[in-house]
């Protein structure tokens, strides 16, 4: 498997269609990463585009979040509490005493936790959704196929803002 310029793993060409939804999963889950490395606390503490709000840091904790609620919670029915329950439970609101190790490895335990739980799963398999979000999907059933597109929509769009974020923060570009 061929790599970017900055060591990330670039999904298959010619790959079937599980190997390929993984790959780009897994693709831009690196690609958050890379958006944080090289940064101190202060810095994945800033929101420089106002007026939003939004983080490096909180990006990584509402992932994490994203992570548990779509794989443990939805697709292997597990009863999880929130990782952060600041705020609206969303992962954005950040605790001056957490920094950003203990931010990365939970989202790094997560993600783990979440290839363990697919690992050998159909693309057809389903979990199942809370009446609250099937009102959105307009079912409480969906495949893991839709989950893992469904992750790789929320990854890609968190990280544009998380490209505009680090922009600003120290002139840091490129995908």
């Amino acid at each position: 498997m061929d790599t970017t310029p900055d060591d990330r793993h670039v999904p298959p060409p010619h790959a079937g269609e599980r190997e390929n939804l993984v790959s780009w999963l897994d693709f831009h889950r690196a690609t958050l990463e890379l958006k944080c490395a090289g940064l101190d606390d202060r810095q994945l503490r800033l929101a420089p585009v106002a007026p939003s709000s939004m983080t490096l840091l909180g990006l990584v904790q509402h992932l994490t979040e994203v992570e548990r609620n779509w794989f443990r919670r939805v697709f292997a029915g597990q009863d999880v509490p929130p990782v952060y329950a600041e705020g609206s439970g969303d992962g954005f609101a950040l605790a001056p005493d957490r920094g950003v190790d203990e931010v990365l490895e939970r989202w790094r335990a997560e993600v783990a936790r979440s290839r363990e739980l697919i690992a050998g799963s159909a693309l057809e398999e389903s979990g199942t959704l809370s009446e609250a979000e099937a009102g959105y999907v307009g079912d409480r059933r969906v495949s893991l196929r839709w989950i893992l597109v469904h992750m790789i929509e929320e990854y890609a769009r968190h990280n544009g803002h998380a490209d505009l974020i680090r922009e600003c923060i120290d002139g840091t570009t490129g995908a």
